[in-house]
């Protein structure tokens, strides 16, 4: 019987562009720190763990747009694959209120978030990208798996980690000739850097003369911290840029799984319907009942927008907060967002000493801070596409209860400093208590 079932075995082949692809970083951080967990209960240790890895917003959805999504549940049919008019249409009007865009609904496409929708563009747009680094964890994979050529554009601390114009026409001029793609992420994940009008300008003149197309993922958009100070390349280089963002991070919500693409002004009909052609092939619609809950979320609300001014505010005490406190950590120095909730912690100061405790990379940093007794959590600088012995770690700073942090704001709304330091203390304790833990683990490397 053993000898049958061997003999009619079947080898199935994986793809090998499979294993082009690393493990996501979510993942991975949390199987280490499962398996971290089972090392520290084999010992009798049950202390709590402190995430600064994971960039979820903690806040809950917004009441009209989950009794939305309740009201239309019943909708179960099928739709066009780019989206219902109704919500083409509200995210139209959205652009162009918040943001300036003139955008009519023919060039606007929807998506199951809007990581989907970035993988439609890198699909269909021909030429390679330029992938600016750091970056967010996210784009390299997809490029890998889809066997589309990409350029790291190093940008430098002194710059605030920002694209510089030179350096990307330097790269352009050096690279194939043909046409090519920037990712501008704006605010950026994992620096909280926010590129201002001049910035935004220089960078277009720069891939206007290249021929260059941008893919502008402004996610955290209306995660900015001073609203007014945002521009969206969608207005300063309509012709060249897809625009792409989504509900998860301003509205908290993620798990909706609804994204969006502004078009290129210049986009044909051939485009459009080609996108729509590509997104009905692969997952026919989003789901029907996100639609329609997503016209609240997109149409004038003042309870949104209420909720969207609080969140934001919370950020940026949040941020100012533990920017601040990182950075008093001896050898330690930190970007400071200005939007999103992410800001970059640089521990090569400390290289020599992390090197004779046998840290040697990125990746081994990662480990010790998460080993006991420290417990914590970060993502290293080699998975935002940094060197291995650079020892930068991205920082998330939304390990509390946002229900609970919205309800102590709502209640009396911090004014002064030391009013909105003493917010995030009692708001995000446990983050708190992290920022001590690692400043135990840089004083323990001399020890």
């Amino acid at each position: 019987m053993v000898d049958e079932c061997m003999k009619n075995r079947i080898t199935i082949t994986i793809d090998p562009r499979v294993d082009t692809i690393t493990m996501p970083e979510n993942v991975r951080i949390g199987l280490m720190l499962r398996e971290q967990r089972k090392k520290c209960s084999l010992q009798g240790c049950n202390e709590e763990f402190f995430g600064f890895a994971f960039g979820q917003s903690p806040f809950p959805i917004p009441e009209p747009i989950s009794d939305a999504l309740i009201a239309n549940a019943t909708q179960g049919h099928y739709v066009d694959a780019a989206g219902i008019p109704e919500v083409r249409e509200a995210i139209s009007g959205f652009y162009r209120r918040h943001f300036g865009i003139e955008a009519d609904s023919d060039r606007v496409i929807v998506g199951n978030g809007s990581k989907e929708l970035m993988f439609l563009i890198f699909s269909m747009v021909s030429g390679s990208v330029i992938l600016p680094s750091p970056s967010w964890i996210g784009y390299a994979p997809q490029l890998r798996f889809l066997g589309k050529p990409y350029h790291l554009l190093p940008t430098r601390p002194d710059n605030g980690y920002k694209i510089d114009p030179p350096d990307l026409e330097n790269l352009l001029e050096t690279i194939v000739d043909g046409q090519h793609i920037l990712l501008l992420n704006n605010p950026n994940n994992p620096t909280g850097a926010l590129y201002d009008h001049d910035e935004l300008k220089e960078i277009s003149a720069v891939c206007r003369r290249r021929g260059c197309l941008v893919l502008a993922d402004e996610i955290y958009a209306l995660a900015t911290y001073e609203i007014e100070n945002f521009v969206s390349m969608g207005v300063v280089y309509p012709e060249g840029t897809f625009v792409t963002g989504g509900l998860s991070k301003d509205r908290s919500s993620a798990g909706y799984r609804f994204g969006t693409c502004i078009l290129p002004s210049s986009c044909s009909e051939k485009m459009y319907s080609d996108f729509g052609k590509l997104a009905a092939t692969l997952y026919t619609n989003i789901t029907t009942p996100i639609q329609y809950a997503a016209v609240t979320a997109y149409s004038p609300n003042p309870a949104i927008e209420r909720y969207m001014e609080m969140t934001r505010d919370i950020h940026r005490m949040v941020g100012e907060y533990f920017a601040e406190a990182f950075s008093q950590i001896p050898g330690i120095t930190t970007t400071r967002p200005q939007g999103a909730f992410y800001f970059l912690m640089d521990m090569n100061e400390l290289k020599p000493a992390l090197r004779n405790k046998g840290i040697q990379t990125a990746n081994d940093l990662q480990h010790a801070l998460l080993s006991h007794p420290y417990h914590v959590a970060t993502v290293s600088g080699d998975a935002i596409m940094m060197p291995q012995d650079n020892f930068s770690s991205r920082i998330a700073f939304v390990d509390y209860d946002g229900a609970r942090a919205l309800d102590l704001y709502q209640r009396s709304k911090p004014k002064t400093q030391e009013e909105c330091s003493q917010f995030v203390r009692d708001a995000a304790p446990r983050m708190v208590n992290g920022v001590e833990m690692i400043r135990r683990f840089v004083e323990e490397l001399d020890g």
